[in-house]
């Protein structure tokens, strides 16, 4: 792609040279990683190669026989003097140039990558930079503004106050990793809003400080490429509905099923006794999907919700000064649940300390939680039934987390009570205790329990009126065929 006047290359025109590395953040905005569900700790990066790069005005091929290429409008950080084991307070001393860029990203080839993103990120065109840059020295990192648009109409918007890491973090990381030298390039992320797009879409970045200096408007037009991938020689695309949601940003926007439970389906959860349907689930040859030693904190409440997960390992007593502190795993799972869904802690069915308290209990149902199951303590236990969440527990316990446990993992399946509860599996609780659905039975499974709770509240009529149980329940045919005509007459 060279300039035949001048022979330069236009690839790197926005730039000072071609870039010795580009290195790219996964998760760095707090309104992204909202939208994913999970709030990394630190930051976590992976390399773009620099034939990647192109100038604005140019084209991006989305490969033959694939559906999800995304845009990520994002600030690009250019180095202007070599850093290694900087401090944080010297760390943007080292930035020259900021500027805007277009982090695209193929989601059929994501599952393979398996988080190198070297096939799916790194495709030629795959880093639009430009157009312009912005003295770093005249602008303060924490006061600039990212936006994306696609056909002119505005999809992101975000500044660097959204930042989980402000950038000189990133640049000072990084140092004390590897050596920046000038010329590198370090993409920080993008915001929410990020989405798919196809041939014939115009994408516009643009990153400024508001009523301020502007990069100018990187422009990058979606055209049809003509080659696919030959499988004889690698992976091929592959997507699913996970790729799709998160590649267009939600199951809705990529036109999936709604996540969670529709109301009708709720609903009918709601009526639907845990004896019901647990004893459904059993006709079905599930017998492993009882909550077992856990008990409500409100007898009369009915938990209705789909499963959000979060992972308790044994206290030991390093990993706990590691990983308990600051916004842990516990923290993030209670920060991010959604309306319409359970918590669920695995505890191992260790009583010895309290999984969550007053706090966290208040923070889950202001996030419209439908409630919380844990097969370990709760603390404040009062405090907590005062909050009103149904939670499922195996009792009280004064003694703060880290005395049994430390927090782990999120979104993963967990063991909660004897059996396997995975994201996404419908839990119900009752006075009874708590029953897990997978998510592909739960229609099947309701209707059938709710017919049979009909048909036993007949049966249990007839029992009162004086006759005997011999040949009612279960029903012959001649009852039966009473059911039936009563039935049909309603």
């Amino acid at each position: 792609m060279t300039d035949d006047s001048t022979g330069t290359d236009r690839r790197f025109s926005a730039l000072p040279g071609r870039p010795g590395k580009i290195v790219a953040v996964h998760l760095s905005y707090a309104s992204r990683a909202d939208q994913r569900g999970r709030r990394p700790a630190h930051p976590s990066y992976f390399f773009k190669p620099s034939s990647s790069v192109a100038p604005s005005g140019g084209t991006v091929e989305r490969p033959l026989g694939t559906e999800l290429l995304a845009f990520e409008g994002e600030i690009a950080l250019v180095i202007g003097t070599t850093a290694r084991r900087v401090p944080l307070a010297r760390a943007w001393d080292h930035v020259a140039w900021v500027t805007a860029a277009n982090d695209l990203g193929l989601y059929d080839l994501r599952a393979n990558d398996k988080g190198s993103n070297v096939r799916s990120k790194g495709g030629d065109g795959f880093t639009p930079i430009g157009p312009g840059l912005l003295d770093a020295r005249a602008v303060h990192p924490g006061a600039l503004r990212v936006r994306a648009w696609v056909n002119g109409e505005l999809r992101q918007d975000d500044t660097t106050a959204g930042l989980l890491f402000p950038l000189p973090q990133l640049v000072a990381d990084l140092s004390q990793h590897l050596t920046l030298e000038p010329g590198d390039v370090i993409l920080a992320g993008t915001p929410a809003g990020s989405s798919v797009v196809g041939p014939g879409d115009i994408v516009e970045v643009e990153v400024d400080v508001p009523d301020g200096p502007t990069s100018g408007r990187l422009v990058t037009t979606v055209t049809q490429g003509e080659h696919g991938f030959d499988g004889a020689l690698g992976s091929v695309p592959s997507v699913d509905d996970i790729q799709r949601a998160e590649a267009w940003g939600s199951r809705a926007a990529a036109g999936l099923e709604p996540e969670g439970l529709s109301p009708a389906l709720r609903e009918k959860l709601m009526q639907a006794p845990v004896a019901a349907l647990s004893a459904q689930l059993r006709k079905r040859g599930l017998d492993e999907v009882t909550i077992d030693g856990v008990r409500p904190m409100h007898p009369g409440a009915k938990l209705v919700g789909t499963a959000r997960t979060v992972r308790f390992l044994p206290g030991r007593e390093d990993l706990v000064a590691r990983h308990g502190g600051g916004y842990n795993a516990q923290k993030r799972a209670f920060d991010t649940v959604n309306e319409g869904e359970v918590l669920v802690i695995e505890a191992r069915g260790e009583t010895g300390s309290g999984t969550l308290g007053d706090i966290l209990a208040l923070r889950a149902h202001a996030r419209g939680a439908a409630g919380i199951v844990t097969d370990g303590g709760v603390r404040d236990h009062a405090a907590v039934a005062a909050v009103g969440i149904p939670v499922y527990s195996a009792g009280a316990h004064p003694a703060v987390l880290g005395r049994r446990h430390v927090p782990w993992d999120v979104d993963v399946a967990v063991a909660c009570g004897g059996t396997t509860v995975e994201p996404g599996d419908v839990l119900v609780g009752d006075g009874d205790g708590v029953v897990v659905i997978p998510p592909a039975l739960v229609e099947e499974v309701v209707d059938a329990a709710l017919a049979q709770e009909e048909e036993d509240a007949w049966i249990a009529g007839q029992v009162a009126a004086g006759h005997p149980v011999d040949g009612l329940f279960p029903m012959d045919a001649q009852w039966r065929a009473r059911f039936d005509a009563w039935r049909a007459s309603r």
